[in-house]
């Protein structure tokens, strides 16, 4: 697989990765699957671990990314955001290849094709090699839906499934769903983050917490 240096958040479906790289950490993103979907390959680069967000389709091609040679990471954790099947049809062939370790908020997990063997909530914290992600809970889209926050060397990295997108929160299927979603990303993302947190969404192109909090109260009066 092709992996472009050049990282802007955009990806093609079927296309290159992209691939950012931070002082500890490196970021590959690739699009998968028939709904764009996006798989995040996270790499400690001080002890080559690395954990998966999203094994949505194509294991394939996510098994392409991780690569195949002696200098490849060692895949030990696979976090699956929420419970929508768009977002882990690759879950059991990549766990058969890689056996890492599952990883799901317990109200979404009884919804997954595999037994989780770890089960994490709103403030948890996530490991492996010298990264740490906090686990945000992210309410509406699904009950259990999560955010990933990797606090950075330069700058907040935020991977937010389905909760959060340019232009406004994931799908809901009620008003109280899309209000308590909203309230979430106030009070949990929005409140505690600054503008420059970049964020990675479960479908199509990144953006920043800067570009869409101007349009945070426009999302809430247009309802549901």
């Amino acid at each position: 697989m092709d992996v472009l240096e050049n990282y802007t958040g955009h990806t093609d479906p079927g296309g290159a990765a992209i691939r950012r790289d931070l002082e500890k950490l490196s970021i590959s993103k690739v699009s998968v699957g028939e709904m764009d979907n996006n798989a995040y390959l996270l790499v400690c680069k001080e002890s080559n671990e690395a954990l998966l967000v999203d094994a949505a389709a194509e294991p394939t091609r996510i098994a392409d990314l991780v690569g195949a040679t002696n200098e490849r990471p060692d895949l030990r954790h696979l976090v699956t955001t929420h419970r929508h099947p768009d977002h882990w049809q690759a879950l059991g062939a990549i766990a058969g290849m890689f056996e890492p370790r599952l990883i799901a908020h317990p109200e979404d997990a009884p919804e997954l094709p595999a037994p989780m063997d770890e089960l994490v909530g709103g403030g948890d914290t996530i490991r492996f090699g010298a990264i740490e992600l906090e686990v945000i809970h992210l309410r509406g889209h699904t009950p259990g839906s999560i955010a990933l926050l990797y606090r950075g060397e330069d700058r907040p990295h935020l991977f937010t499934g389905d909760s959060l997108f340019p232009g406004g929160p994931g799908k809901t299927w009620s008003a109280e769903d899309n209000a308590q979603l909203i309230t979430d990303l106030e009070e949990r993302v929005f409140g505690t983050l600054p503008d420059d947190t970049w964020f990675y969404p479960g479908h199509g192109d990144d953006s920043t917490l800067g570009n869409e909090r101007p349009s945070v109260p426009e999302w809430r009066s247009r309802g549901w």
